[in-house]
C-alpha cells in the first residue's frame, strides 16, 4: 500500500461477531466508517435501553450514515449461523470480511475449573469460530476473496494464571489460523490473527481506571483494518494495545541430530540448551518445515 493512502471497504460485506461492545463495537463501527456494509452479530449482552447491544451499534451506525444490519444469535448455532450467512447473501450479495470476535471468560485456576466451564469456553472461542468460518469460506472461495480474522490472546500464546480454557481456545485459533491460511491462499482468502490487550467487558474490575483509559478498545482497531485490507497479509499474528503494536511468531529452532541408541536421552539432555538455541530459529511456511529440518540434520550426520 501507498504511504498515507486511506484504508477503504467501499462496497465490502463485513461480519463480526460479539460486536455489540468492546472491541466488536470498535471493529464494527470502524469498518462501516470506512465505506463497509457490516453485520453486527452479539448474544446474551446487555441490552441498551429498548434496543439489543447489537441493534444499538446499528444505531450508531445507522445514524452516522453508513449500513448495518443487527443479529443476534449465537456463534455457537450452527443452523443460526447459517441462516444470518443466506440473509447477507439475499441482501447484499457477497461477504468479504469476517472478523470472529466473540468470546467469553470463566477464569479459575485449573484445580478449581469444572470441565464445564473448560468446555464452554472452547465452545464459544474455538467452535464459535469454526462454524462462522465454515459458513463463510464457500462464499469466498466462490468469489476468491476473502479477509478473516481469529482473535487470539496472549494468555494463549504465553499462558496466564487462572485461565487454562482461555488460553488453550485461544492457542487452538492459531492453529486454525495457520492451516486456513494455507488452504485460503489460492482463492486469496487471506486469514490472520489479533492479540488485543484491551479494556472491555471482559476486564471490569480487574484493572484500574488509568489501565482502562489506556487500553481503550478502539487502538487495537487500526491493526483489524490492517489485517482485513485489499492488501492485508496472510498468516499473522498481530498484537495491539494502548496504540502500540507487535507480531507473535510460532518458530522452529536449527537443533541437533541426537540419533537413535539407547542413551539417546541422557545425550538429549546434555545437549538441551543446544537443540533449544534460538540462533538461526526460523518461521516455517507449514508443518512440513520440522520433519525437513529433521530429515536433512539426520542425513548430514550419517554422511560425516
Amino acid at each position: 500500500m501507498t504511504k498515507n493512502t486511506s484504508i477503504e471497504f467501499k462496497n465490502r460485506v463485513a461480519i463480526v461477531t460479539g460486536a455489540g461492545g468492546g472491541l466488536g463495537r470498535e471493529h464494527a463501527l470502524a469498518l462501516a466508517a470506512r465505506g463497509a456494509k457490516v453485520v453486527v452479530n452479539d448474544f446474551g449482552r446487555a441490552s441498551v435501553g429498548a434496543l439489543s447491544a447489537a441493534d444499538a451499534v446499528v444505531k450508531e451506525i445507522l445514524d452516522a450514515g453508513g449500513t448495518a444490519i443487527a443479529n443476534n444469535a449465537s456463534v455457537t448455532d450452527e443452523v443460526a449461523m447459517a441462516a444470518m450467512v443466506k440473509d447477507v447473501m439475499d441482501r447484499w450479495g457477497r461477504i468479504d470480511i469476517l472478523i470472529n470476535n466473540a468470546g467469553i471468560l470463566r477464569d479459575k485456576s485449573f484445580t478449581k475449573m469444572s470441565l464445564a466451564d473448560f468446555r464452554l469456553v472452547l465452545d464459544v472461542h474455538v467452535m464459535g469460530a469454526v462454524i462462522c468460518t465454515k459458513a463463510v469460506w464457500d462464499i469466498m472461495r466462490a468469489q476468491n476473496y476473502g479477509r478473516i480474522v481469529m482473535t487470539t490472546s496472549s494468555s494463549g500464546l504465553y499462558g496466564n494464571f487462572g485461565q487454562a480454557n482461555y488460553g488453550a481456545a485461544k492457542m487452538a485459533l492459531v492453529g486454525l489460523m495457520q492451516t486456513l491460511s494455507i488452504e485460503g491462499a489460492k482463492s486469496d482468502i487471506r486469514v490472520n490473527c489479533l492479540a488485543p490487550t484491551a479494556s472491555t467487558q471482559m476486564t471490569e474490575g480487574l484493572w484500574s481506571k488509568e489501565v482502562l483509559q489506556a487500553f481503550r478498545p478502539e487502538f487495537v482497531t487500526p491493526a483489524v483494518l490492517v489485517l482485513v485490507a485489499d492488501d492485508a497479509p496472510n498468516r499473522k499474528i498481530l498484537c495491539a494495545g494502548a496504540g502500540t503494536f507487535e507480531a507473535a511468531h510460532i518458530t522452529l529452532t536449527g537443533g541437533a541430530y541426537i540419533g537413535h541408541s539407547l542413551d539417546s536421552a541422557e545425550h538429549l539432555r546434555e545437549r538441551l540448551s543446544q537443540v533449544t538455541a534460538r540462533n538461526g530459529e526460523i518461521i516455517p511456511a507449514g508443518a512440513v518445515a520440522q520433519g525437513t529440518n529433521e530429515g536433512a540434520k539426520a542425513a548430514a550426520a550419517l554422511r560425516s
